[in-house]
C-alpha cells in the first residue's frame, strides 16, 4: 500500500502533488478513515527529494485539514437540538450529544486547538463544535493552529525518515492505538461518572 501510494504520487507534476495532498487532507476531515497523514508523510518524503518543498507543503495540507474541519462543523451548526432530542435524527443519540456538550463544557476551546493530535475522533469534535454553537473565528484559528503543528510534525517525519514509510506508519499507530485507548477510558469514566451523580441525585 505504501509502495503504491508512494509511486502514484511521484508520477504526478508538482501542482497535482500539492493538488492530492489537500484533497487527502480535506477528505479525512469529512469522510474518516482516510490515510491522509500517511500521504502527508509521502509528501515530507518527497521534500527530502526535491519534489515539492516545504512551506507550500504545509500550508496546502493545513488548509484541506481546516476546509474539511469547517466543513463538518457548518454541518452541525445547521441542526437544531430539539431535532436530535426529539429522536428524529437516528445516528445521533442524545448520550451523544450530552457527552459532547459535557466535554465541550469542561475543556471549551482547548479540545479544538488539540484535535489533530486526536486520531479518531477529529471529524466527531468538528461536527459537535458545530452542534454546540462554538464561535466560528475562534474554532477555525484554534482548527488551523492544530493543523499546522501536527502536519509540521508529520511532514518532518517525512523528510528525515525519507522513503522508509512502512517505519512512520508503524509509529503513528501505534500514537493512534495509544490515543483512541486514553479516550475511551476518558470517556468510560465521564460516562459512569454522570450516571453515578444523575442516579444520586434522583435518589
Amino acid at each position: 500500500m505504501f509502495e503504491d501510494i508512494l509511486k502514484f504520487i511521484t508520477q504526478l507534476t508538482p501542482f497535482w502533488i500539492y493538488v492530492t495532498l489537500f484533497l487527502f487532507a480535506f477528505i479525512e476531515n469529512v469522510f474518516p478513515p482516510s490515510p491522509s497523514d500517511l500521504v502527508i508523510v509521502v509528501g515530507g518524503s518527497l521534500i527530502s527529494q526535491g519534489a515539492i518543498h516545504f512551506i507550500p507543503t504545509l500550508i496546502i495540507t493545513s488548509l484541506g485539514s481546516v476546509l474539511g474541519f469547517m466543513t463538518l462543523y457548518f454541518i452541525g451548526s445547521q441542526l437544531d437540538k430539539r431535532v436530535i432530542r426529539a429522536g428524529k435524527i437516528k445516528f445521533i443519540s442524545l448520550d451523544a450529544l450530552d457527552k459532547a456538550e459535557l466535554w465541550f463544557n469542561r475543556y471549551g476551546y482547548f479540545i479544538i486547538a488539540a484535535n489533530r493530535f486526536l486520531p479518531g475522533t477529529r471529524s466527531v469534535i468538528s461536527f459537535f463544535a458545530g452542534l454546540s454553537e462554538l464561535d466560528v473565528k475562534k474554532t477555525v484559528i484554534l482548527a488551523l493552529l492544530s493543523a499546522f503543528a501536527w502536519n509540521s510534525i508529520i511532514i518532518y517525519l517525512g523528510i528525515v525518515f525519507g522513503n522508509n514509510i512502512e517505519r512512520i506508519d508503524y509509529y503513528l499507530n501505534t500514537y493512534s492505538n495509544i490515543v483512541i485507548a486514553l479516550m475511551a477510558a476518558i470517556v468510560l469514566f465521564f460516562t459512569i461518572r454522570y450516571f453515578f451523580r444523575k442516579r444520586k441525585s434522583a435518589g
